[in-house]
């Protein structure tokens, strides 16, 4: 999604959810706008804490609901990140992303570059077999963490 100003971006989200069939709305295009603001995937809850951050009056079993439609119309992909098993959600982009998700302070950070590409040719060619799709976190400690327990 192109960056730009808040309007860009509306516009944009507007356009996306018409595409997929969905009805437009303020929350809707507002989930959007704090998925897109993220660095890193989000839980419901951490969605809803940022929702509440902008003053938008919005429940949590609302904000599951449009989760889920965002997510069946592939406009949103989730991810299951962290010993807590939490699913987060991002926006579903032509590049797929891993995670690298430190331990101590649970910063999860992306990986730019898929490390699996060679292999899922390598299954493709020696196996038969398409890969739809993968996922893949590294669990270990962020360089400010191990700097923390060095000192």
């Amino acid at each position: 999604m192109p960056g730009g100003n808040n309007l860009d971006n509306e516009i944009n989200f507007n356009d996306i959810l018409k595409s997929k069939g969905l009805k437009v709305t303020k929350h809707r295009t507002s989930v959007l706008q704090i998925i897109s603001n993220s660095t890193h995937p989000l839980s419901a809850e951490e969605i809803y804490s940022k929702l509440k951050e902008n003053s938008i009056s919005i429940n949590l079993s609302s904000i599951y609901k449009i989760l889920d439609s965002l997510s069946n119309k592939n406009v949103i992909s989730k991810c299951i990140l962290g010993d807590d098993n939490k699913t987060s959600y991002e926006l579903n982009t032509s590049e797929h992303k891993h995670h690298l998700i430190c331990k101590q302070c649970k910063e999860v950070f992306p990986i730019n570059d898929c490390p699996l590409c060679v292999y899922e040719q390598h299954i493709r060619d020696d196996m038969d077999f398409d890969v739809t799709e993968h996922r893949l976190e590294i669990y270990g400690y962020c360089k400010a963490c191990k700097k923390m327990t060095k000192e």
